[in-house]
């Protein structure tokens, strides 16, 4: 795979960490610098950081088809999580709009 990413149970992780590959990315593509990177992730060091960049930038068209992938589950889970729960979301609704009326 790579000296700063591997893959563990399909995700992609910083080599050593349990920070995800997504999150580095994310936070790449919102334009933050690789030096506020790793202040977010003070676990990392900026070597990992630009490492995860490289990395990226290497392989974007793989990469960005998994994050996009990712996306599309969290969106089923999502779903169903509202479908299944439906009553409780309704309460929640309702709730929120109350207390905005205050």
């Amino acid at each position: 795979m790579s000296e700063y990413v591997e893959k563990q149970d399909d995700v992609y992780r910083i080599a050593g960490s349990r920070v995800s590959l997504d999150s580095i990315v994310i936070a790449f593509n919102r334009g933050a610098s690789p030096e506020s990177i790793q202040r977010s992730f003070p676990t990392l060091s900026l070597e990992a950081v630009y490492g995860a960049i490289t990395f990226y930038l290497a392989n974007q068209t793989e990469v960005d088809a998994y994050l996009e992938s990712g996306d599309g589950k969290f969106n089923d889970l999502q779903n169903r999580s509202r479908s299944e729960h439906a009553d409780w979301y309704r309460r929640l609704r309702t709730q929120k709009e109350e207390r905005s009326f205050v």
